[in-house]
């Protein structure tokens, strides 16, 4: 069984609902997790996970919003194993900044993972994506725990 802390920031919705699919991916596989809104209170400890995941939207042009650049101070460190997901809107800003702030913290952590990135909505056939994405984190999780 794999702990996973899945953090999430979200004013639209969107992102909540990516990290709402991912975290139901994880439990139906029979995995722990506990999701945290982003801003709804302190910070879990990471260091009580196997894997941390951290959803965020770009704000204005391809910004990282400041309730997630607080969370990362917050946490203080860098953990091992985190996984980055984000949701954004090619309307502004195109492709050069859609989930600029995605990329940005899976730099940051030094992911190992490419970031999962959501056009608006995980509805649909993006829906699809979020679980393949997700099923790639566990195996990358299950091949940490195993070493």
């Amino acid at each position: 069984m794999v702990r996973i802390l899945i953090c999430y920031a979200s004013f639209s919705g969107n992102t909540k609902e990516t990290a709402e699919i991912i975290d139901d991916i994880f439990s139906t596989n029979g995995h722990s997790t506990l999701l945290h809104r982003i801003g709804s209170g302190p910070a879990p400890d990471p260091s009580r996970f196997d894997a941390m995941l951290v959803g965020t939207f770009t704000w204005g042009k391809g910004k990282t919003p400041e309730l997630v650049k607080d969370f990362v101070y917050e946490i203080g460190y860098k953990p091992p194993n985190v996984y980055v997901f984000g949701t954004g809107d090619t309307q502004f800003g195109g492709d050069a900044l859609f989930c600029h702030a995605a990329e940005k913290l899976a730099a940051f952590y030094h992911s190992s993972f490419e970031p999962l990135k959501i056009e608006q909505s995980p509805r649909g056939s993006q829906e699809n994506t979020v679980k393949k994405w997700t099923e790639g984190v566990l195996n990358q999780c299950l091949k940490h725990l195993t070493k």
